[in-house]
């Protein structure tokens, strides 16, 4: 049986569900990921396209750069969703907003070399200076 989770934003206007195991799962200490979120690093669970579904309501999309797209509720601001047309197939949830964002902790963490000083990375996992593949 294929695993199932679902996630949504703070004030419950958009919920999504995601079917399967993510293509990958990493830890983002990017500029654009603080920026967009207030945060000082940003989980993400990669899946292929046609297995993020939105459930109810719709993120409201913008566009940061041709061809990047960041998906949130217009209602409360939550960052929900990211899709790049430079990475066709894939759409990126971000893990804190699942009901369970136990479920797909992160496997590397990326754009480390923008990390903040104050910030500690996990030793368990690989890191890469700017993106990884997969």
């Amino acid at each position: 049986m294929e695993r199932v989770a679902e996630g949504g934003c703070r004030c419950g206007a958009v919920r999504y569900r995601v079917t399967g195991e993510p293509a990958a799962t990493s830890h983002c200490h990017c500029s654009d990921c603080r920026r967009m979120t207030g945060a000082p690093t940003l989980a993400w669970a990669i899946f292929p396209e046609d297995r993020v579904a939105i459930v109810a309501g719709a993120p409201t999309i913008h566009e940061t750069s041709p061809g990047v797209e960041w998906g949130f509720c217009a209602n409360c601001g939550s960052t929900l969703t990211y899709r790049r047309a430079s990475r066709p197939g894939l759409h990126d949830v971000t893990t804190a907003t699942l009901d369970d964002p136990e479920l797909f902790p992160p496997q590397k963490e990326i754009w480390t070399g923008e990390r903040l000083s104050w910030i500690r990375s996990n030793p368990e996992v690989p890191h890469f200076p700017r993106t990884a593949v997969g």
